[in-house]
Parts: structure tokens; sequence; C-alpha cells
């Protein structure tokens, strides 16, 4: 009788896995290899501005960022910097 869960009648659980990195022993520690939460995201000091746009450019920056599932103002403040940092020519 074959298993409910489409298998072959194996356990795929069963199957023992093969490491080829060295093995901690219990209670052993991994080395930390990430950086900590707040160095992953930079807070960098804001100025609030007013913008207008068309409707056309804005309906655009709103469909990639919903797309893209972050807020439009994330976007459009990530499309500044990114513009800012190509073009920024130290003098």
């Amino acid at each position: 009788m074959e298993q409910a869960t489409g298998g072959k009648g194996e356990n795929a659980l069963s199957k023992k896995i093969r490491c080829t990195d060295a093995r901690l022993a219990m209670g052993e520690r991994a080395t930390d290899f990430l950086p900590p939460p707040s160095a992953l995201v930079k807070r960098e000091p804001t100025t609030k501005v007013m913008l207008e746009l068309t409707q056309c450019s804005l309906a655009f920056i709103k469909k990639q960022a919903k797309r893209a599932r972050v807020p439009y103002q994330r976007m459009l403040r990530g499309l500044i910097n990114a513009y800012a940092k190509q073009y920024d020519v130290a003098v």
C-alpha cells in the first residue's frame, strides 16, 4: 500500500543529511557572521518637501512600488537618492 503523501513508500525524514562543514558539539555556539540589526538599516536625516508631480509619473511610481511591495514614498526617495549619487561630483 502506498502512502497518502505521494511518496514511494520511503519516509523522506528518515534519510540522513550529510554535512560538509564541521559539526558543532551540543551547546556550542556558532560564530555570529551577521551584523547587528542597527547596522542593517542606515537611518539618514530627512527633510520634508512639497513636490508636484504629473499624474502619469505618480501613477507609474505607485504601480512599481505596489509590484515591489514597498511604500511609494520610499521608492520615490530611493529614486531621487540614486539620481543624486549618480550625478554628485565632488567640487
